[in-house]
């Protein structure tokens, strides 16, 4: 149920925020998505805000880059990634978010963060991993 209300929550704020165009939204880092799919928590946190609001497995709490980085570690030590794909993504003028879907050993996960304009880079501002119970 919280599954179906996050996803609700995030897609109705991004659907309300104005039409951009595909050709306008920027795209979501590659070494995101390359970095979740290999399971590199210290490759992930390059892309990182210096604080990230971090929901795992229904824990949530914002943790500095190097403790945020250290959760995701000890995630990625007990749940081995296998494959990890960006299946929606969106963007307002200064922030962008993404949902994928990440299989693991143990199972499936699905895997929100929203990136935020800071200076010239985009950072992840929020990252949440929660049990895909839809499989």
């Amino acid at each position: 149920m919280r599954f179906i209300i996050s996803t609700a929550i995030i897609l109705f704020t991004f659907s309300t925020l104005g039409g951009i165009t595909q050709e306008d939204q920027a795209k979501i880092p590659a070494g995101i998505s390359l970095s979740i799919k290999t399971g590199n928590a210290a490759e992930l946190a390059k892309y990182m805000n210096s604080t990230v609001n971090l929901v795992l497995l229904e824990k949530e709490d914002f943790y500095k880059k190097v403790v945020a980085e250290t959760i995701l570690k000890d995630f990625f030590s007990q749940y081995h990634a296998k494959d990890f794909a960006i299946r929606h993504q969106g963007a307002r003028s200064d922030a962008q978010y993404a949902i994928g879907n990440l299989t693991t050993e143990k199972g499936n996960f699905r895997v929100y963060f929203l990136l935020k304009k800071v200076g010239n880079d985009l950072l992840i501002h929020q990252i949440r991993i929660e049990a895909d119970n839809a499989q």
